[in-house]
């Protein structure tokens, strides 16, 4: 051998670099069980040549051993990117599903009780009624039955408000989620860099952190990235930039001050002073041909909506206008069928007990007409103030029918309604003077105003008559010639079995108000269950993908004991070769002496 003591520094390399290898597979073990730690791999490489000059045919070359040429990090960007996209598209649909099947709860429980057990039995007190309407008990009955009707419904209704609440906290927990991540990712790409400016050590634990960081925040927002020649990586999420290479963009929470409803903006697109908010999640284009249904923010923002829906936020809405709007969020869809449902039944109910019509279609108005008491014309009504309001009165106005109105036990009029809103009568009670100055009475009822909720029949504003609770007897139910009602009764009582009632503006099958619930709580199972067959495909889909992706990045314990026992046997080699070496080298210096 040329050189015995280069000889040893082949050993030497081999020790060191076995050494290392076993460092670096005890490290992945040590690790097996920590979250976002990639896999550690040693490669090496030869050491420096020696060459000898001046050879007879070519110059030659002797080796100085191995050396790691790189401990390798090692990440497929591609299952990255694809299980970053699925995890968002997942915690979209889950979080739909987990929203439905809160509803669904709610629905079917109201007060600890099923909701559905109050409709039928009120549906059985107007049974009774329909059969005697004069008897005491009967009387009773239907006005307790109302009572904890409308009980049970305003339980179910603000078990909904509730949820919306709750749903509100958790946008709000997960934007600032989303803030807290960007901080971390930031942080961690000054580490970065930093540790690898030198170009000579990979920042792998600080690498590990911020893909796990990555991970999370797919789970919150749809994001895109990329990672600059330094290291930095850049993050944006619906189009927006969130980290730079620089500084951070913070996202901000504006909460509406009459839903208390919280709504994440970018402040710097925004205009606050002005009113001017330009919304991170966009949830009016929610498509998945266009991979907009990614994140759970979105979808609890979606799913939550903007305000407490009620009737009225469905009766104008054409098909597709609902279909492309209020039918995409849980919460708000769920509250305007059910207010729906209960406005529709009650305001036929008290139609019956306490009729409205308008004045030009009763005899009684048509003589008010021709005695000159108002105006046929629309466009020359006649204004009286009563009641601490001014009341407009033409032909069309509506008011109570004294002509086929019945009464309760008090012979009173107007007769009263079963149903009623808190703060609104039913009638407002006016006193009309011709040009003969004579007087007239009658009792105009009392609009519903899309502009004041007060005047609305709504679960909000709903409640039994108290005038009927503390006198049944007053619920009408004798004509004005003293015959009992009993036509009036059947009339209510039909109703659960008669056709005319429609879910929603895509419903094109009208139902019995019997049948209005459980469609309803049907529709809401279909959509529950288009949420939960979506998300369990797709978190089926995710786990496949990240298998995958666990085969690159992951550490397997049997493969890693395999290397550790190629490095310990190869370690051992080297300190047998350095041993052989050495008693050469000992044996060649102790010829030379003798």
């Amino acid at each position: 051998m040329a050189n015995g003591f280069g000889s040893l520094y082949v050993g030497a390399s081999g020790l060191r670099g076995s050494q290392n290898a076993l460092n670096v597979a005890a490290n992945n073990l040590s690790n097996l069980d920590t979250k976002g730690y990639v896999r550690q791999q040693t490669f090496f490489v030869d050491e420096n040549y020696v060459k000898f000059s001046n050879a007879a045919i070519s110059d030659q070359a002797q080796g100085l051993g191995v050396q790691i040429g790189d401990v390798v990090h090692t990440r497929d960007q591609f299952l990255d990117a694809s299980y970053r996209k699925e995890n968002g598209r997942q915690a979209f649909y889950a979080a739909g599903y987990e929203t439905a099947t809160e509803v669904e709860t709610l629905l079917q429980e109201g007060s600890g009780e099923s909701f559905s057990s109050s409709i039928e039995g009120l549906y059985q007190a107007f049974n009774e009624f329909a059969k005697d309407p004069n008897q005491e008990e009967v009387e009773n009955l239907v006005v307790q039955k109302a009572s904890m009707f409308i009980s049970r419904a305003k339980a179910v209704n603000k078990g909904m408000s509730d949820y919306q609440l709750n749903i509100n906290e958790k946008i709000r927990d997960d934007v600032k989620k989303i803030n807290e991540l960007s901080k971390t990712i930031f942080s961690l790409n000054v580490e970065i860099q930093r540790t690898e400016a030198g170009k000579v050590e990979t920042a792998m634990a600080a690498r590990d952190a911020r893909d796990q960081a990555l991970d999370e925040l797919s789970k919150l927002a749809s994001i895109s990235y990329d990672e600059n020649v330094d290291g930095l990586v850049r993050v944006q999420i619906e189009g927006q930039p969130l980290v730079d290479i620089d500084r951070i963009y913070k996202i901000e929470m504006y909460q509406d001050k009459a839903t208390g409803f919280v709504l994440p903006y970018w402040p710097q697109l925004s205009d606050p002073n002005r009113g001017g908010y330009y919304h991170v999640f966009n949830t009016k284009n929610v498509d998945p041909t266009k991979n907009t249904d990614i994140g759970e923010v979105k979808s609890l923002l979606l799913a939550r909506g903007d305000h407490k829906a009620t009737y009225q936020d469905l009766i104008h809405l054409t098909s597709a206008q609902y279909d492309d709007g209020l039918s995409k969020s849980i919460m708000m869809n769920e509250q305007a069928e059910l207010d729906l449902m209960i406005h529709s039944m009650i305001e036929q109910v008290n139609q019956f007990l306490s009729p409205v019509e308008e004045l030009n279609q009763t005899s009684y108005g048509k003589k008010l007409i021709s005695d000159g008491f108002i105006s046929n014309d629309p466009s020359n009504p006649t204004t009286v103030f009563a009641n601490g309001k001014y009341v407009t009165i033409t032909g069309n106005t509506r008011v109570l029918d004294e002509d086929t109105c019945c009464m309760g036990n008090d012979k009173e009029l107007p007769p009263r309604e079963l149903f009623s809103r808190r703060s609104v009568e039913r009638y407002t009670k006016v006193t009309l003077t011709n040009d003969q100055g004579q007087t007239k009475e009658l009792y105009v009822y009392n609009e519903e105003d899309p502009e004041d909720t007060a005047t609305l029949y709504t679960l909000d504003e709903l409640e039994a008559n108290k005038g009927l609770v503390e006198q049944p007897g007053f619920i009408p139910h004798v004509h004005q010639n003293d015959n009992i009602a009993y036509d009036v009764a059947q009339n209510i009582y039909d109703l659960w079995n008669k056709d005319g009632f429609t879910l929603n503006p895509s419903d094109t099958t009208p139902c019995s108000f019997e049948n209005f619930y459980t469609k309803m709580c049907g529709e809401l199972a279909n959509a529950g269950s288009v949420y939960k067959t979506t998300s369990e495909s797709l978190e089926m889909t995710r786990e496949q993908i990240d298998f995958s992706r666990q085969g690159v990045i992951g550490v397997n314990a049997d493969e890693e004991l395999t290397d550790m026992i190629k490095f310990q046997n190869a370690y051992n080699a080297s300190s047998r070769y350095i041993n052989v070496v050495s008693a050469m080298i000992d044996t060649v210096i102790n010829s030379m002496g003798r």
